[in-house]
């Protein structure tokens, strides 16, 4: 299937990345020219096994890895080593794996901080993410180290969305959770999702990401092997044989 916004139908894009070569280590590539489009409000997976450059991708986004070749355009604006806080006051939103919340500050607190650069908003900011987790509500003056795993996550997906960002990226949100409650983040992204938000997610839990996401891609030694459809990945027999079956055995699934 086409990356093409325009062959598919879908809205313009809102994140381009085009034959990226990119690393940590002088002369050493982990991504060996990828290729990946995310078009407005859509909800985009990433999966693959490890060290197939699932969570570089994202870092070179963020400006947080060496680019030595290729492309990557948000909103049309070549953003190759724009600091991160640039990219959060430019609308994209992210989420890391892991130490993702204050745990010294309460729910409240963490969410502040989220709002840093509108403080003024911060109330209405407030509710809107409070009706996405109302859980949230119930916790907000309750320190954020003292929380469940799950309602962390929560926390750290709040803290994202307080800037009404056009595109969050999600890296492993489902990782280190009981299975129960994977399944309430995917439905949490799917509600995120639904409001508007384009979604891009890097996660090991490949059944269930591809079966949340709209499109999906498959990464293996820093190169695209399969894209399309999150369902029709799901059900495609070359990514069954070759990578549904070992990411499910390496991640419990």
């Amino acid at each position: 299937m086409s990356d093409d916004p325009t062959e598919r139908g879908a809205d313009a894009s809102v994140l381009d990345v085009v034959g990226l070569h990119a690393g940590y280590i002088p002369g050493v590539n982990i991504l060996n020219g990828c290729d990946l489009v995310v078009s407005e409000g859509e909800f985009v997976g990433i999966i693959g096994p490890n060290g197939a450059g699932k969570s570089t991708l994202l870092k070179a986004v963020l400006g947080q890895c060496q680019v030595r070749e290729g492309t990557i355009e948000y909103d049309d604006r070549d953003i190759i080593g724009t600091p991160s806080y640039k990219l959060v006051k430019m609308g994209v939103g992210y989420v890391p794996q892991s130490n993702n919340v204050f745990p010294s500050l309460t729910v409240s607190e963490n969410l502040e901080m989220g709002c840093y650069l509108r403080p003024k908003t911060f109330k209405q900011r407030f509710g809107h993410v409070t009706e996405l987790f109302p859980r949230l509500r119930d916790r907000a003056n309750t320190k954020a180290g003292s929380l469940s795993g799950g309602e962390r996550q929560m926390v750290a997906m709040s803290r994202a969305l307080m800037l009404e960002p056009r595109l969050l990226l999600l890296d492993e949100p489902s990782a280190g959770l009981a299975p129960a409650l994977q399944d309430e983040v995917f439905i949490q992204c799917k509600q995120i999702n639904r409001t508007g938000v384009a979604i891009l997610m890097v996660e090991q839990n490949a059944r269930r990401c591809l079966q949340v996401c709209d499109r999906g891609y498959v990464l293996d030694q820093g190169k695209n092997a399969y894209t399309g459809r999150g369902r029709e990945l799901l059900h495609d027999s070359n990514v069954i044989e070759l990578y549904l079956g070992t990411l499910a055995r390496a991640t419990g699934g």
